[in-house]
This record gives C-alpha cells, sequence and structure tokens, in this order.
C-alpha cells in the first residue's frame, strides 16, 4: 500500500464544463469556475454535486506527485474524496 501524502490545504480552483442535458458542450473551449478555494474545499463543493454530472468536473491546483496533477479529473476526486471520507 503507498502512503499518499495530499495538501489539502493548497489553492484550487473546482470548474465545471458547460453543458446541456448533462453532457458536455462540444464548443465550449474552457471551464468556468465553481469554487475558488483550498483542495479540500473544492472536493467538497464536488462531491455535494448531483453523481450524474461528475464528469463535468475537474480541480485545477498545484501538482504534487504523481497522483495530483494541475488537474484533476473527476474520477480521480472521487477517489480521494473516498480515499480521505470527506463528508
Amino acid at each position: 500500500m503507498v502512503d499518499i501524502k495530499i495538501k489539502f490545504d493548497a489553492p484550487a480552483v473546482l470548474r465545471k464544463w458547460p453543458s446541456f442535458k448533462s453532457e458536455r458542450v462540444s464548443t465550449a473551449e474552457f471551464p468556468y469556475i465553481v469554487v475558488e478555494s483550498t483542495l479540500r474545499e473544492c472536493i467538497r463543493a464536488f462531491i455535494a454535486k448531483p453523481t450524474s454530472q461528475h464528469h463535468l468536473y475537474e480541480i485545477h491546483t498545484t501538482p504534487q506527485g504523481e497522483f495530483i496533477g494541475p488537474v484533476v479529473s473527476w474520477n480521480n476526486i472521487v477517489e480521494i474524496a473516498r480515499l480521505q471520507d470527506f463528508r
């Protein structure tokens, strides 16, 4: 088992891709800002969103090793939230 150290107080931005009927709008060039705070708060805001829309979100933050890149995709956010028991 790998012990992953994550700095949850790191600055982060939760972004959402524009969508229509829970599908990403193909003409959208950039996701828009939903929350600008810490990684912890962005994860909490993400998990409060409907599961059916998780694929539209990503978190932008400072890279932290192999698991946390500059853009954290929704499936990695779910895994981090599960490992850290965010509620």
